[in-house]
């Protein structure tokens, strides 16, 4: 099967190669000449654990492929994923003009029945209109069918989240188009991959309503974390023991300076913008916003308690990425955290494994450095902002020694709190 990939970001580029080593032959398209030039030299974009090794192998293997051609794309592929961006805008509604104008595309380059799937992260009712769209711009009437196909990838284990799904979800509306898509993921029927088939609509609402779910995860425990520090409860504990109920599960009970990337924030504004559309107030997601904007704000005056007056003071800033294991800023929760630090006067040390190039872009007047050390020397106190595997064993005794004051601020609960107390640190945690 031949399949043509509109979109070679993150999300089409990960679910690109994946098909390719499924055996598929896949034609990734982009109209970022750059990019493109990039790929084909076998260099990502951008960071993600173990992708390089699937573009080199299906590469070589001549299943994988880059153009900016997206006319000849079109018509050597029987199957057309769009993945394109769908940005917020400023009202908080999805920008679908990239998704639209690649429709336009399609619509003008068919010569013969295509599937086109929008793997684009979409607000409910894309696909509908999408269909009217193309059916208004072709020229000659070529039938095609149109299907939902949401990707559930976690930047810093898309690769593996690809081979091991939780759920393969299809909306589409013909036959004929379902079984083409139980073709391509043949594979995790073999593996006994849960299937959801159902209708387009639903398919769009279901990463919404996930991704919405998953952040308000993340800010409830953040609300439960700020009571524990009230009332002298650790939140390890309480999140541990809420985690053992099947029913609420353990993941994403993980307290710390609110969740960021290219999905939460987007995914949950994109929403409460449809349900304003619908006349159905939204106001558990909205209620999660909040919250998540508020844990910045308080994480700045946490660091503001344990320093004082920063005027002139040096904070050193431990991880850039709005998570580890990805170098992507966006929306990263350290942007608005290092920001309102410099605003009340302190000068900025940082270090990311992966995010520095990124965040050269975003700061000013940040003195970017080699490693944690670099950074705890002569600042007044060091931030955990990005819990890095390799910020888990420092050696604390150098960073105390380092140090101008033996201050540590750990915004993800990497360390212990009595063992740094014991240290001689002025430690402190989120809800412990």
């Amino acid at each position: 099967m031949k399949i043509c990939m509109i979109g070679s970001g993150y999300v089409g580029l990960v679910t690109g190669a994946c098909l390719a080593e499924f055996g598929m032959e896949v034609i990734c398209v982009d109209n970022d000449a750059a990019k493109i030039a990039l790929l084909r030299k076998g260099e990502c974009p951008f960071y993600e654990p173990g992708l390089d090794e699937v573009l080199e192998k299906n590469m070589k293997e001549g299943r994988l492929s880059f153009s900016t051609d997206t006319k000849q794309g079109i018509k050597a592929s029987s199957v057309i994923f769009i993945a394109v961006g769908t940005p917020a805008k400023v009202d908080g509604s999805s920008d679908l003009s990239h998704v639209e104008a690649v429709a336009r595309q399609i619509a003008a380059y068919m010569t013969d029945y295509k599937i086109i799937v929008i793997k684009s992260t979409v607000p409910v009712g894309t696909g509908k209109w999408i269909k009217g769209v193309m059916e208004g711009a072709l020229e000659e009437k070529f039938a095609f069918d149109l299907v939902s196909n949401p990707e559930f990838l976690r930047e810093g284990a898309a690769v593996e989240d690809f081979f091991r799904p939780d759920r393969i979800v299809i909306g589409a509306e013909s036959e004929r188009a379902i079984q083409a898509m139980k073709e391509i993921y043949n594979a995790f029927y073999l593996n006994e991959a849960p299937f959801v088939i159902t209708s387009i609509e639903a398919s769009e609402l279901i990463k919404h309503a996930s991704n919405a779910f998953l952040a308000t995860k993340i800010s409830f425990i953040n609300e439960i974390a700020i009571l524990c520090e009230r009332v002298g409860a650790d939140v390890h504990d309480v999140a541990r023991a809420m985690g053992l109920d099947g029913r609420i599960g353990k993941k994403f009970l993980h307290p710390g300076p609110g969740f960021g990337g290219s999905c939460f924030p987007k995914d949950t504004k994109a929403l409460v913008h449809v349900g304003k559309e619908h006349d159905c107030a939204m106001e558990i997601v909205q209620a999660t916003i909040r919250v998540n904007e508020r844990q910045k704000e308080r994480m700045l005056e946490k660091i503001e308690e344990m320093t004082g007056d920063l005027r002139g003071k040096t904070i050193g800033v431990l991880g850039l990425a709005f998570k580890p294991n990805t170098d992507d800023m966006r929306e990263a929760s350290a942007i608005p955290i290092i920001q309102g630090l410099q605003a009340r006067g302190a000068r900025i040390k940082a270090y990311d494994p992966e995010a520095m190039e990124a965040a050269k872009k975003i700061f000013q007047d940040v003195t970017f450095c080699k490693g944690p050390y670099e950074v705890a020397e002569g600042s007044h106190a060091i931030v955990l902002l990005t819990e890095w595997n390799q910020f888990r064993l420092l050696d604390l005794e150098r960073i105390k020694g380092l140090l101008k004051e033996p201050v540590f601020i750990d915004l993800r609960n990497v360390y212990e709190p009595l063992h740094m107390h014991g240290l001689g640190f002025r430690y402190c945690g989120v809800g412990r």
